[in-house]
Formats: C-alpha cells, sequence, structure tokens
C-alpha cells in the first residue's frame, strides 16, 4: 500500500497545471515552457497569462500536494504521507509525461508543508516576509527552516495541527523535498539556455 500511496503521489504531481492554463487561455497549441522564463510553474503563468490563471497554476499546483499526503495517508497512514508529499514534488519537477522537464515544486511542495507539517506554516510565512528581497534565495531559507523546524518538531513531539503526529518520516520528507527544488533552481536554464521566442 505504501508504494501504491507512493505511486499515486508522483502521478498526481505530474498533472500540468501550467500547460492546461495555457491550453485554456491561448489555444491548444500554446507551449508555457517556450513562454518567459521557460517554467511550467504559477510565477511564470502569472506574467505571461495574467493573475487569473497564475493564481489557477497556483492553486493547482498547491492541491496537487495536499492530495497526495490526504490519499496516501489515508491509504497506508502518516509515514506514507510525508513520503507521498515528497513524490509529488518529484512528479511535478520530473513528470514523465514530458520528458521528464517540469516546474521547480515549490507550490507543491507548499501543499505538502499544509497536509503534513502545517505547524510550521506561520513561521515559513514570517521567513518569507523577512527575506523577502532575497530573491530565489528565499527558497533556500525556507528549505532549510523546513528541515530544521521537522527536526525539532519530531525530536520534541510538538503538536502539528491538523498535520500527521511529528516523526523521522516527516524529517526525511522536508530534507528530500528540499533536495529536490533546491537541485532544480540549481540546474534551472539560464536566458541563454531558452528558445528565442521565450526570451
Amino acid at each position: 500500500m505504501i508504494v501504491l500511496a507512493l505511486a499515486c503521489g508522483y502521478v498526481l504531481g505530474t498533472l500540468p497545471s501550467a500547460d492546461l492554463a495555457a491550453r485554456l487561455a491561448l489555444g491548444h497549441e500554446a507551449d508555457i515552457r517556450s513562454m518567459g522564463s521557460g517554467n511550467p510553474g504559477a510565477v511564470n503563468a502569472l506574467g505571461q497569462l495574467g493573475r487569473s490563471w497564475g493564481a489557477f497554476v497556483l492553486v493547482l499546483d498547491i492541491a496537487k500536494g495536499i492530495a497526495a499526503c490526504a490519499l496516501a495517508r489515508w491509504m497506508a497512514g502518516d509515514g506514507a504521507a510525508n513520503a507521498a508529499g515528497t513524490a509529488a514534488v518529484i512528479g511535478h519537477c520530473f513528470p514523465m509525461w514530458n520528458g521528464f522537464r517540469g516546474g521547480k515544486g515549490v507550490a507543491t511542495a507548499g501543499g505538502q508543508m499544509l497536509a503534513t507539517f502545517p505547524a510550521l506554516i506561520p513561521v515559513e510565512l514570517v521567513v518569507v516576509a523577512v527575506a523577502r528581497n532575497l530573491r530565489s534565495r528565499v527558497y533556500g531559507l525556507v528549505c532549510a527552516v523546513w528541515a530544521v523546524g521537522a527536526a525539532l518538531w519530531w525530536a520534541a513531539r510538538l503538536p502539528n495541527l491538523w498535520g500527521p503526529e511529528p516523526r523521522g518520516a516527516l524529517f526525511f520528507s522536508a530534507v528530500a523535498t528540499s533536495a529536490v527544488i533546491l537541485y532544480r533552481f540549481a540546474t534551472a536554464p539560464s536566458p541563454d539556455d531558452l528558445p528565442a521566442s521565450a526570451q
């Protein structure tokens, strides 16, 4: 059941929300990967398609993370919920249906955090507000706070609102998801690597 839950999490993560938005907004031939930054995520959708479509992509990407964790928790328990959240982020970043060319996983990871570590959300919002001028580096700080917070909650067995009881799975999934996101940011194409239509 755990393996099945992880597979479901990955498949949910691969759902192409930004591609769907681009095609609904501009027509069937539209390709979000050839527009703006080339990233199939909410920020690029917002810049290229407008606020409404950007919000549409953001909500769907967050929902993917929540759904993956909730389904896995129902299928196989708390540990599977944490792992399936990471699987969803991997699916978003490396979707098999798109040649493993996906987004950066930030919004889907946000859904994972909402489902499995809601107690940390207020802390992360403060971190983002204080460090917003760090631009992309803020994500590294958010990931570090997520991993450290998970370790503290696990060690002290602190309350976690509606999320699973903090255990090792919370920490290891936070580290794994953070590693995937930071890898995607480190390997994101530079403007010189993008098609001419995307520059």
